[in-house]
């Protein structure tokens, strides 16, 4: 396929019909969390927009975000690359290596400048530990990468809660001084994170921008509202035995068989903003709820160190961050402590609940 074929070009050449084409537009519409009649909107914008550049680069991570972007299947990885997007580079897809995928991103920078789209894996060591973090034959530092790259790009995405908030990278004491994209330039990023996020998540972002030229709505933490506007609370399949009093209280006991809630196990659910139990993982098989264990938080800001332990409830504990916010139950509000109170109530809820129930 060609850079500047449309993707209505390249589904032609693919055989799809323009029903194909219009069931597609409705997926894509109801992914991306808007009405049914945004279809034909959806439909027209796909007609006219091209292939979009795009530069993914790997900072201090696990790769597990590229991974979970390697099951994708609406579209599958193959169509994502060769039909969508024009993938030019990824250090884990591409062939090149050495000195020559050193050129290989220099020259789609330039190439594209202005016009690429920049997805950063990984938590980035800044300032006197900025050498913890070194890439390529050069051994140019990550925080050099991706400072030149940001400046280039037309839209910058942070996938991952490493690159979005610092990630383990970033866990007290931080003895590499990560950070996240964030800080490294002072243009508006779109954080993805989850650890690692859906790859809903991260292809849906991709779509929304090619589909409509600009970036989607978001919340106060830069997450797309569409994608992490409810709690994992919220959508929760389990949610009901919560309601109920119903609770598992060590795992394999007969709550876990009967699938109750697993807050008195630990689950950060309450506490945690994601579409998790909507869209999944691994090509929408399973995510860790319907597995048996309780929501980490991971797609919050500094949840190796306000989230645990993983396995025991939060009950009272304040939250907050390095970043000053807490959160209700709408994920935009802003305001130290207003968690607390949630908790609070969540806490109480389920004593009361469990003792209501006991007594039944």
């Amino acid at each position: 396929m060609k850079d500047n074929d449309s993707i209505t070009k390249a589904l032609e050449k693919s055989g799809f019909s323009r029903r194909d084409f219009m069931k597609w537009a409705g997926a894509m519409t109801a992914f991306l969390a808007l009405p049914a009649s945004f279809t034909p909107m959806v439909a027209k914008a796909a007609e006219l927009a091209d292939r979009l550049p795009v530069v993914w680069l790997h900072m201090a991570e696990c790769t597990g975000c590229s991974e979970s972007l390697l099951r994708s299947d609406t579209p599958t990885i193959d169509s994502l690359i060769f039909d969508y997007i024009s993938l030019e580079y990824h250090e884990t897809v591409m062939a090149a290596a050495g000195w020559q995928a050193e050129e290989n991103l220099e020259s789609a920078i330039q190439k594209h400048k202005n016009k690429y789209i920049l997805m950063v894996e990984g938590g980035i060591p800044m300032g006197d530990t900025e050498h913890f973090l070194t890439i390529g034959a050069h051994g140019k530092t990550g925080y050099e990468l991706s400072k030149i790259a940001s400046e280039n790009a037309l839209a910058i995405f942070a996938i991952g809660t490493c690159s979005s908030f610092g990630g383990i990278q970033a866990a007290r004491p931080n003895p590499s001084n990560a950070q996240p994209l964030s800080k490294v330039t002072s243009k508006t990023v779109i954080n993805v994170p989850g650890c690692p996020p859906s790859e809903k998540n991260i292809v849906g972002n991709v779509l929304h921008y090619l589909l409509f030229g600009e970036l989607p709505a978001l919340d106060v933490y830069n997450r797309p509202k569409w994608a992490y506007g409810l709690r994992i609370h919220d959508l929760c399949e389990r949610r009901g035995h919560f309601d109920a009093g119903e609770f598992v209280h060590a795992f394999g006991d007969e709550g876990a068989k009967q699938g109750f809630c697993l807050y008195k196990v630990g689950c950060k659910g309450p506490y945690t903003f994601n579409n998790c139990s909507r869209e999944r993982f691994n090509q929408h098989t399973s995510w860790p709820i319907q597995a048996g264990h309780g929501c980490i938080g991971c797609s919050e800001p500094d949840f190796w160190d306000t989230m645990g332990p993983f396995e025991e409830p939060m009950a009272s504990r304040k939250f907050d961050t390095v970043f000053g916010l807490g959160a209700d139950s709408v994920s935009d509000k802003i305001g130290i402590g207003v968690l607390t109170l949630t908790g609070v109530a969540i806490a109480a809820h389920a004593v009361i609940s469990s003792m209501q129930k006991d007594k039944e």
